[in-house]
């Protein structure tokens, strides 16, 4: 068994201290003591970046672990030193023998003179049977700082390459042209920079109308109070009114005066990983190019209406912003089986969550606020023949007869295993009675993730802080395991076509 108190309740701490410490000390030791040990327990005020911590493995002889204040020469030793804690971890023995082994994570670096005259005052203690440097762990990389954001915004074929046949504006070279220049100017941005100012035409302007004034509507039906509420503070300052497609330097203004999120340009669609590391720093990635004016009301991935119109008024939410950020620093040294889960929690919630009030479904997701259609069919009680025909999965055996879609309680733990497509409606949605409490499901469930270390974000510093010595592995993509996931849950659905084929 072990236990760790780099990023849980005090109480843990509080049981090594009433053992190990033991009964003896005097009462202004202890307090001493304790003062320096909350350094452990608090993590929140005491991290610092990967290339300053070290771990040491300390084993107490099985001849004292067992007694009262075994672990108090250690904790001294640190103190005289001034190794400031910022995690401890145990691991008593199984069996009757056997010694007890700590893991100490501390500020500092292996060569420094004060961590070798401590591991030396270790060694000599009658009650440490071994000292042993610990190599930092290696995980996944992820960024430390707003400035590596620039090396964490790998696209799924971002930009053009995303117009095929399929796409309203394939035979349009004009339109492609110019999208071409607004993605090469986002994909050259860097942090520090001004956002690139796009000087839209009269007809982008137009569309931008036509989709504003389009959604409005379904808005004032069918979006939660939140966004509703949110969408009110922009238009008071001129921004995300119909007249005009704004800019994304005065939205993210505005935004960062809120909640402390900002934007910053992206030249296509992310990778889960990337895309989730960000919102660590609370920064979120839109596109700047709008869909084709030729259908308005369907675009094939994520444009400046879907970003401006879905996503960010919400992140001027603190509920919304907080459980976003949660996400984010929970992808950070994350497995890729880990990424995989917290980017389906993020698609049920953040993209396509919905609320249960006492007037009927309410939408908070930006996958929903962005679609009239979907709107319509997660949130009316009984979503029109047009509507329901439109979402696409009519086209599947398996939803022909599907009237409605299932709504379900946000339970994280189940949201995250639940497989979905990304062509078509959802044919199920995780509710919550309110974003504080969906808020709550979240943070229960990246507390239940293992992680090999805790982490925040320090804002006045803009890096990520963590408890642990860890060595970032060389960065990998998480798009194949993307596009695999897509192509498994379609494998299986038959469309209706391909059923009457074979009757």
């Amino acid at each position: 068994s072990g236990s760790s108190v780099s990023g849980f309740p005090r109480c843990l701490a509080q049981l090594a201290m009433n053992r190990l410490l033991g009964g003896a000390c005097k009462v202004s030791r202890q307090h001493e003591l304790l003062r320096h040990f909350s350094a452990v327990a608090e993590v929140k005020t005491k991290m610092l970046g990967m290339s300053e911590l070290t771990t040491l493995k300390v084993g107490i002889s099985n001849s004292y672990s067992s007694k009262s204040g075994s672990l108090l020469p250690v904790l001294e030793t640190f103190s005289r030193h001034g190794l400031n804690l910022t995690h401890m971890g145990s691991q008593l023995h199984q069996f009757s023998y056997g010694d007890a082994m700590f893991e100490f994570d501390f500020e500092g670096a292996i060569g420094d003179s004060e961590t070798q005259q401590c591991i030396n005052e270790l060694t000599e203690l009658p009650n440490v049977s071994s000292v042993v440097h610990i190599p930092a762990r290696s995980v996944p990389w992820f960024p430390t700082c707003l400035k590596e954001l620039d090396d964490a915004r790998s696209t799924l074929d971002g930009g053009t390459a995303l117009i095929n046949e399929s796409h309203p504006g394939f035979t349009d070279e004009a339109y492609k042209r110019r999208r071409n220049t607004i993605v090469e100017n986002a994909r050259n941005h860097r942090f520090g920079q001004a956002i690139p100012v796009v000087d839209y035409t009269a007809e982008e302007h137009k569309t931008w109308r036509t989709v504003f004034d389009r959604l409005k509507t379904v808005h004032d039906k069918y979006a939660c109070d939140d966004f509703l509420r949110a969408m009110r503070k922009f238009n008071r300052y001129g921004v995300l009114t119909r007249d005009h497609i704004p800019q994304l330097a005065e939205v993210s203004e505005i935004l960062h005066a809120s909640t402390g999120f900002q934007i910053r340009p992206v030249s296509g669609l992310l990778t889960a990983r990337d895309f989730l590391n960000s919102l660590a720093f609370r920064v979120f990635w839109s596109t700047q190019y709008i869909r084709h004016h030729s259908n308005p009301f369907y675009t094939p991935e994520p444009d400046v209406c879907h970003e401006l119109l879905g996503h960010v008024p919400l992140f001027a939410h603190p509920d919304f912003a907080e459980f976003s950020q949660i996400i984010g620093l929970a992808s950070l040294g994350a497995t890729d089986a880990q990424i995989d889960r917290l980017a389906t929690l993020y698609w049920f919630t953040v993209e396509f969550g919905a609320l249960e009030t006492s007037s009927g479904y309410k939408a908070y997701g930006a996958g929903l606020l962005s679609s009239f259609g979907e709107l319509e069919w997660a949130c009316s009680p009984s979503p029109s023949p047009e509507c329901r025909n439109m979402g696409g999965l009519h086209d599947y055996e398996k939803f022909r007869d599907l009237e409605r879609p299932e709504m379900s309680p946000l339970v994280a733990s189940i949201a995250c295993e639940t497989a979905f497509p990304i062509t078509t409606y959802q044919p199920r949605y995780f509710v919550a009675s309110s974003l504080a409490d969906a808020k709550q499901e979240v943070m229960r469930f990246c507390d239940t993730l293992t992680r090999p270390f805790f982490c925040l974000y320090d804002p006045f510093s803009q890096r990520i802080k963590v408890t642990r010595s860890i060595q970032r592995a060389p960065q990998t993509s998480t798009g194949d395991l993307q596009a695999t996931k897509q192509a498994d849950y379609f494998v299986n659905l038959k469309k209706v076509s391909e059923a009457s084929g074979q009757h």
